[in-house]
């Protein structure tokens, strides 16, 4: 069943994907699909290969910018607003909850100037803490 939340108009998050959540994403008008999960985290779950074969069944873009447990980096940021900005539609990201991908849209965001409290109130309003990293946020939004 699929848990997408909407963190605006061009970015879902959800928990891990199923491989039958790529046709309700297109139905949705989901152009690419973000994967944060690193291969082999949950072996049971589908894997990347799997998810992008399905995106690409669907005609979606598929991007790989795993979050492992070291933690976030500036090419991930970097790699974030690259997907975003290059997708034709909204994206949706996906990892074990949806948190490190709202985590990495919430730093993206800053680093493209967006107000810390606007994405703290939005990651909240979608069921998300920032507070982990809200000092990197803070620090992203001011460069």
């Amino acid at each position: 069943m699929s848990d997408f939340r909407r963190l605006n108009e061009n970015v879902l998050v959800s928990p891990q994907l199923a491989l039958a959540d790529i046709a309700a994403a297109a139905a949705l008008g989901v152009t690419t699909i973000v994967n944060n999960r690193p291969d082999g985290e949950e072996p049971s779950a589908p894997q990347g290969d799997e998810i992008a074969d399905a995106a690409a069944a669907a005609g979606l873009n598929y991007v790989a910018i795993p979050i492992g447990h070291s933690g976030f980096s500036e090419p991930q940021v970097m790699a974030m607003i690259a997907a975003m900005e290059q997708a034709e539609g909204p994206i949706l990201a996906y990892c074990r909850s949806g948190t490190r991908s709202t985590l990495l849209w919430a730093l993206a965001s800053a680093k493209q100037g967006e107000d810390p409290e606007a994405i703290a109130r939005t990651a909240a309003q979608a069921g998300y803490d920032v507070s982990p990293i809200r000092a990197m946020i803070d620090m992203l939004s001011q460069r």
